[in-house]
């Protein structure tokens, strides 16, 4: 009995201890940012500092398909509908639809959207450096628009977040997220004493890499380094992509097409050489949005 006793007191002082340790890392596991949550790293050591501009949600109105000028049909990078704010505030109404409902640019696309009501001439074609060839070799591929309706494609958009306090936590979370933050720290302070640091891949997809002039670009606290999704590719984009542009173009009649291929975010920062931007240019003057981003950054413009 006596053994019993102490062992119940033991296991009650190690649970009280995790919880109280648990409760006190806590705050560490409070994620601003998709990149900080799925690498379990603070905030307060790789969320941004800098005040971003503000919008007015005036701007991200969503126009019905009979009313607008611009369709745009895109990914994650539009759905927030912030870039299209530089059409709205220059009085066009535009559409934005995703690649998920639209399901592709199929071979009956123009006779299909005709038909939906939408009498706009420009139509945008985004999508983000990982999925372009998926995307473009998908659509090339359809021969009928089969449209499946999202429940959140006219639901009201909302600016993002000018600026939040990035030592600011709460304790709505997992205690084993505080713990894993906690740790995850002290083994990033570790690796990246050492002399020849450069990267450092972390679970969930992430990796952390070091960038040349990082505290001229970035405003988080650990300035030097930043984060990345793992799965995004150093080489170029598939060659499939630029002879596949060609043959939807050839779709598109009565309107104005305009490419948007959003580099990934290890392409801006660590792998800008890629020509994929510059051939789609050069053949289909598709904006060249990786040659923008490296301007950018050449002004040190803070938190691309």
């Amino acid at each position: 009995m006596r053994h019993a006793k102490l062992f119940s007191i033991l296991i009650s002082v190690a649970v009280l201890g995790y919880g109280a340790m648990g409760f006190y890392f806590l705050p560490a596991a409070t994620f601003q940012g998709e990149l900080t949550r799925m690498a379990l790293l603070p905030e307060s050591l790789f969320g941004w500092t800098k005040p971003q501009p503000a919008l007015d949600i005036k701007w991200m109105r969503q126009a019905a398909m009979n009313e607008a000028d611009v369709l745009v049909i895109g990914d994650s990078f539009s759905d927030g509908r912030i870039w299209q704010t530089k059409l709205t505030r220059r009085g066009l109404k535009v559409r934005t639809e995703s690649w998920d409902s639209m399901r592709g640019v199929c071979a009956d696309f123009m006779p299909w959207l005709r038909a939906q009501g939408f009498a706009g001439k420009y139509i945008v074609l985004e999508s983000i450096e990982r999925n372009l060839a998926k995307d473009l070799s998908k659509s090339v591929a359809c021969q009928q628009m089969q449209y499946h309706a999202h429940a959140q494609t006219d639901t009201l958009r909302y600016p993002p977040t000018v600026s939040f306090d990035v030592n600011h936590g709460n304790y709505g979370g997992k205690l084993s997220t505080g713990f894993r933050t906690r740790l995850n720290v002290l083994d990033y302070e570790r690796r990246s004493q050492a002399e020849n640091f450069s990267t450092w891949t972390l679970p969930n997809d992430v990796t952390l890499a070091r960038v040349n002039n990082g505290c001229d670009l970035f405003s988080h606290v650990r300035c030097n380094d930043a984060l990345f999704l793992s799965y995004d590719q150093p080489g170029e984009v598939e060659s499939s992509a630029l002879k596949n542009i060609e043959i939807l173009n050839a779709r598109m009649n009565g309107v104005t097409l305009i490419w948007m291929f959003v580099p990934n975010k290890s392409t801006v920062y660590l792998y800008p050489g890629k020509q994929f931007w510059n051939e789609a240019e050069q053949r289909y003057g598709a904006p060249n949005l990786l040659r923008m981003m490296q301007r950018a950054l050449d002004e040190k413009t803070v938190d691309l």
